[in-house]
């Protein structure tokens, strides 16, 4: 069994700042990188970041490239996403994703396993 669980969203005011992170525990072995998702109500899910474990080079959508970072603590089994300069158009569901590669995840073309999501909310 598989579960990734994420933790630290919450609402803040634009401008602010928030950290993400995803603990991934069961047999995680097969999947190679693991990354983070986003989806507002009526919209697609969209790919935001993604980093390998072997390696660590980050892979981050061009939305979001100057104002979050992706990291890991290969240790903990946990990636975490800092986003700074949040705007109101970041707010949706986060969703942390576990797959084959950061390039396939980014892509959306080898995603396994899905987490439950946190909420981010940015007030103008």
């Amino acid at each position: 069994q598989v579960q990734l669980v994420e933790s630290g969203g919450g609402l803040v005011q634009a401008g602010g700042s928030l950290r993400l992170s995803c603990a991934a525990s069961g047999r995680t072995a097969s999947s190679s990188a693991m990354g983070w998702f986003r989806q507002a109500p009526g919209k697609e899910r969209e790919s935001v970041a993604a980093i390998n474990w072997i390696g660590g080079n980050p892979y981050l959508a061009n939305s979001v490239k100057d104002r979050f970072t992706i990291s890991r603590d290969n240790a903990k089994n946990t990636i975490y996403l800092q986003m700074s300069s949040l705007k109101p158009e970041d707010t949706a569901v986060y969703y942390c994703a576990l797959g084959g590669g950061a390039t396939t995840i980014m892509a959306r073309t080898r995603v396994n396993y899905w987490g439950q999501g946190t909420q981010v909310t940015v007030s103008s």
